[in-house]
């Protein structure tokens, strides 16, 4: 029998079958079609689906190509952390293109969001965090287990978006991303197959003893401790010029070191921006809402405490219903659009999953963290000498300070190529500001991001409520009608010469015939005055910088991708 020959156009077709073009090798079916909340769909393609971790993971991650260029812009994979906490939080409140509004209905576009010059992969991880599940159900993991599984999710988004393989990889988190990243990015320098040009870690949990250590000089020199205190802790902590507050067993310093804890992380101030209010008011380590005990303390400070040991071991045993929520930090919105059924279907997620939240009160309770310090991490990716590495911290952040960063890096011994200085941000008609400071070694940079609104930023103390301005050592005759304020609390002096104390912390405050606004009791707001101080309560940048500070985030990452000097 004679075979009819192919049509001249069969082949043709054949390589046009088995070729994509680069941005058409993406897979349908995740692609979002229509995202609930937004006055106009965008222009950009978006993606949300699950990919493979290890054993029976399955990880939800959220894909945004790039506003600029997708196929010549980089990669940029982004971690939240907790450990146990959705990186849905960065994407709906930090950096994403779209910011979910209070009434957790509306989405508004992001003129900040990184995505204007990258393609931003943001990974719910580990698997029982957010839309994330294990088949087995399992959910008792480590860092080690983490680290695998984050690789192999990354090697299989590969697989769905292979136009994407040759393009600069970048990977960057925040808080205990400070683990989660150095510890994937070793995995993913020994893959030839990834582009890895670098990593960035935002006030991330980089050694728990430089956090604890520096923390204490943290709370001391912002106000928070008082002499009494910091007398005890420098007779008990201390010897030949030389302190421990991270794992001292003398029982006074302990002792100190509770006292400590209670003031940073559940006084009723904000550990995440010292200078910001604390949604819901003063949390506590440990609450009750009807049948759940509520704990805001996700273990990563002061561990080494008898106290924090039994609330762990306590919780473990509890057989109440437990739920883990970030202190200070309103989630309403974002677990209320997240948990609508149409987002949930636009987002392609199975409808036999849970209800969405913020953080995992089991991932974080089962946790093992078996990395005390990410130096030896940090050593193999700079021996490497390929890698652009970038630590920044906002500098009013408790959870992982800035000083604690800086002594971690410090500490990696490089070579200094350039001293200590002021980085520079350009905000429109007001010329260029000093937004941090910077210093840079052979391939690692450490940066913060200061306190104090940019132009457009921030100002005066929004919804009624009053803050202070750090204590600063001068005498008030250097600011006429400021006064210091004992430390613990805050003074707002009237006309009559009467004051008003609050529990906000020591600071300089003004001499206004007003009562400072705020939840602490004081009901009018401060009005500023011609010839003084006028950002009377500054939005510091605190944990989580792009949310405090959105320009200056978004120049520090363009610096960052295209290897500029910052």
């Amino acid at each position: 029998m004679v075979r009819a020959a192919p049509s001249p156009l069969f082949f043709p077709l054949l390589l046009l079958l088995l070729w994509s073009p680069r941005g058409e090798a993406a897979p349908d079916q995740d692609e979002i079609q229509c995202l609930p909340g937004l006055a106009k769909q965008p222009s950009f393609r978006q993606y949300s689906g699950y990919l493979r971790g290890s054993g029976s993971k399955h990880l939800h991650y959220w894909f945004v190509e790039s506003q600029k260029d997708p196929k010549s812009s980089p990669v940029v994979l982004w971690l939240n952390g907790g450990p146990g906490c959705s990186s849905l939080d960065g994407f709906l409140t930090e950096h994403g293109p779209f910011l979910v509004q209070p009434d957790g209905v509306t989405l508004e576009y992001n003129p900040y969001s990184w995505n204007l010059i990258a393609n931003v992969l943001y990974l719910e991880s580990p698997a029982g965090v957010g839309f994330s599940y294990s088949k087995d159900k399992f959910y008792a993991t480590n860092d080690t287990e983490v680290a695998q599984s984050n690789f192999e999710a990354l090697q299989d988004f590969f697989r769905l978006f292979p136009e994407y393989k040759d393009n600069e990889l970048f990977l960057t988190g925040e808080s205990y991303a400070g683990i989660y990243i150095p510890t994937l990015a070793v995995l993913v320098m020994q893959d030839p197959s990834m582009n890895l040009q670098g990593l960035a870690v935002g006030n991330g949990l980089s050694s728990y003893e430089q956090n604890d250590n520096s923390l204490v000089y943290f709370a001391y020199y912002h106000g928070l401790l008082g002499n009494r205190l910091w007398s005890s802790l420098q007779t008990h902590c201390c010897s030949q010029n030389k302190c421990n507050f991270y794992d001292n067993k003398d029982q006074e310093c302990v002792n100190s070191l509770q006292e400590v804890s209670h003031i940073v992380a559940s006084s009723g101030l904000n550990i995440y921006n010292l200078y910001a209010p604390c949604a819901g008011g003063v949390p506590g380590h440990v609450r009750y809402e009807k049948d759940t005990v509520v704990v805001q303390d996700f273990g990563n400070i002061f561990t080494r405490l008898p106290i924090k040991r039994m609330l762990h071991q306590a919780l473990l045993r509890s057989g109440n219903r437990v739920h883990l929520d970030p202190p200070c930090t309103n989630t309403t919105a974002a677990s209320t659009y997240l948990n609508n059924p149409f987002v949930r279907k636009a987002l392609h997620i199975p409808e036999q999953l849970p209800g969405w939240d913020m953080c995992n009160f089991l991932v974080n309770i089962q946790y093992r963290r078996l990395y005390q310090s990410m130096d030896s991490q940090y050593l193999k990716l700079l021996g490497a000498q390929k890698y652009r590495i970038l630590l920044y911290n906002g500098d009013v952040d408790m959870a992982c300070n800035f000083l604690g960063d800086e002594w971690f890096v410090d500490s990696l011994n490089q070579k200094m190529e350039v001293q200590r200085r002021p980085w520079l941000v350009k905000y429109g008609d007001s010329g260029e500001q000093i937004a941090g400071f910077v210093k840079e070694f052979s391939n690692i940079a450490f940066l913060t991001i200061k306190v104090g609104p940019g132009p457009g930023e921030g100002g005066l103390a929004g919804e009624g409520w009053g803050r202070t301005h750090p204590s600063f050592p001068f005498p008030s005759h250097f600011y006429p009608g400021f006064h210091l304020a004992p430390q613990g609390q805050v003074f707002a002096v009237g006309e009559s010469g009467r004051m008003k104390i609050g529990r906000f912390g020591a600071g300089w405050v003004e001499e206004e015939p007003h009562w400072l606004g705020g939840s602490n009791g004081m009901k009018e707001a401060p009005r500023a005055r011609e010839g003084i101080l006028q950002s009377f309560a500054p939005q510091g940048a605190g944990h989580m910088v792009p949310t405090d500070k959105p320009q200056a985030a978004l120049t520090m990452f363009s610096r960052f991708l295209n290897k500029q000097p910052y």
